[in-house]
Parts: C-alpha cells; sequence; structure tokens
C-alpha cells in the first residue's frame, strides 16, 4: 500500500465512525425524544466509536498492547507520576509567565471555599484522566505504532500528531430544533465540522496542538513502553487547564494576548515555541537513537 494512501487510512476511519454516530444518534433521539441537541449526543457517540474501535484494529494491525507502549503495572504507575511531574515542569512556567505578563487574570468575583476549591480541583482531574488515558491510547498507542511499521520515525510523529490536533476542532457550533431533525441532520452537522479545518482562526491553536503531539510522541519514541509516561503528562496538562481556567480569566486587554489562541486561553504561541524548544533538545540529546531508526527504516 502506498504511503499516502495508508496515510490517509485513519480520516476513512474517523469519516466512517462519524456517519455512524450520526445514525446512531439520530435514532436514538427518535427513540427518546428531546434529551440532547443531537451535536452533543454525535459529538460524545463519536468518542465512544473511536475508544471501542481501537480493540478490532489492534488485532487487525497485529499490535499487542506492549505494542502500543503500556508496561507491567508497576512500572506504568510509576510513569504515570513521573509524567505527571514532567507536565507540572513543562506547563507551570507556561501558566506563571502568562499571569506574570497580565494575560491570565485572577477571577475575584467568585466566592471561594475549600470545599468549592477541592471538588473543582478533583474533577478536573477525573476528566483530566480520562481524556489522557483515551487520546494517548489512540493516538500515541495505536496511531503511532501503525503508522511506524510502514513510515519513517519522524513522519510518523507528524502524521500522528496532524491527527490528534485536527481532532480538536471538528466540532460545528450550529444547533438543531428537535422539531426539525431528520436523517440528514447528523450529515449536516458533519459538514460543517469538518469546513471548520479550513478556518484561519484556528491556525494558531492548530499549531500549537501539533506541537504537543509531537512532544508527546517523542518522549513516545525515546522510551520503550512509556505511554504511562505520555498518558501522565497529558492528564496533568488538561488538568491544569482546566483548574487555571476555573481561578483565572483571559484579559483580552493585555498586551501579550497573541501568546495564547481563543482555544482555552492556554495553547497557542507561547506553548507552541516552549515546546519546540524542549522537542529540539531532546532530539539533540538522543540524536543517535533518531538516526539510527532512519537508518534502519
Amino acid at each position: 500500500m502506498r504511503p499516502i494512501v495508508f496515510s490517509l487510512l485513519p480520516l476513512t476511519l474517523l469519516l466512517t465512525v462519524i456517519t455512524a454516530a450520526s445514525l446512531i444518534s439520530y435514532g436514538l433521539l427518535q427513540f427518546t425524544g428531546d434529551i440532547q441537541p443531537i451535536e452533543k449526543i454525535i459529538s460524545k457517540t463519536t468518542e465512544v466509536l473511536l475508544i471501542l474501535s481501537i480493540f478490532p484494529l489492534k488485532r487487525i494491525l497485529k499490535l499487542s498492547w506492549f505494542d502500543l507502549g503500556f508496561s507491567a503495572n508497576r512500572i506504568f504507575f510509576k510513569q504515570f507520576l513521573q509524567g505527571f511531574l514532567l507536565s507540572l515542569i513543562t506547563l507551570l512556567p507556561v501558566l506563571f509567565s502568562l499571569y506574570a505578563l497580565d494575560v491570565h487574570i485572577f477571577d475575584d468575583t467568585r466566592q471561594w471555599t475549600v470545599g468549592k476549591v477541592t471538588g473543582k480541583v478533583s474533577l478536573a482531574f477525573l476528566l483530566a484522566l480520562l481524556i489522557a488515558l483515551s487520546e494517548e491510547i489512540l493516538f500515541r498507542g495505536l496511531l503511532l505504532s501503525a503508522l511506524r511499521q510502514r513510515f519513517s520515525i519522524f513522519f510518523a510523529i507528524a502524521i500522528s500528531s496532524l491527527y490528534y490536533a485536527a481532532l480538536h476542532f471538528l466540532k460545528s457550533k450550529t444547533s438543531i430544533p428537535f422539531t426539525e431533525l431528520s436523517i440528514n441532520s447528523g450529515f449536516q452537522l458533519m459538514l460543517e465540522a469538518f469546513g471548520n479545518w479550513l478556518n484561519p482562526a484556528i491556525l494558531s491553536a492548530l499549531l500549537s496542538l501539533f506541537v504537543v503531539g509531537v512532544f508527546l510522541s517523542t518522549i513516545r519514541s525515546l522510551i520503550p513502553q512509556s505511554l504511562g509516561l505520555c498518558i501522565g503528562c497529558h492528564c496533568g496538562w488538561v488538568w491544569q487547564i482546566k483548574t487555571s481556567k476555573d481561578l483565572f480569566n483571559v484579559n483580552p486587554q493585555s498586551d501579550y494576548l497573541f501568546l495564547v489562541s481563543n482555544y482555552d486561553g492556554v495553547v497557542g504561541p507561547m506553548v507552541s515555541l516552549w515546546l519546540s524548544l524542549a522537542i529540539v533538545a531532546f532530539i539533540g540529546l538522543n540524536k543517535r537513537y533518531f538516526c539510527k531508526k532512519e537508518k534502519h527504516l
């Protein structure tokens, strides 16, 4: 199979999954009534189907959990903690800088108690853990491993990171009333979601998330069976961002607002530059490894 064709297979899978999710969501609403907007049901159903697709795809590609980057339980949990610590080392300087530059300002309109803060922090961690587990198994586990079977390590990292970044912007803003639903409604939303990829306003955040993907893929490639590290780091990043959004607001009057995007008020040029420097350092320190992989492939 030609490289370009193989690299487009994940997009084909994504189209198939979203199509199935659209049909399932429409059928569900016809059965249950107006319980949730169809766009939300399609989004959640797509996420579930993508996660479930890992199991048959792993078998088709003849990949073991070991191939996907998992290690023994004891090592995995140790890696998770190390990855979480890495997330603090890599993101806290960015958050402190954004606060110092007046890009983030403390939200003093809320009344905080120890109980409220504890609840917010705990919920943010649980959500971050779920996001990190699903996305890392899918992108740094299955997709990166499959691509590395056929491509050079650099190409595999680039393609998997591009899919990872692009998937975050597969969203629709249109809300279709229940009374106007038809079997084509999901496809209408799907076209709008894919069209969002052509929106130049997402470029800054897209690039930043691409760099995030490259950073995690570099770790995964450098250290065998290091998916625990990636999950811990990803979890820590999402947890910090969610917590920061609860405590701080983005200051639209800041002179340094260009350092962040409107995606979540954190990812943007500053994150791109900071993590790019870390990636260059990682590759520089492990140049022999990457050169060896390139020769082998």
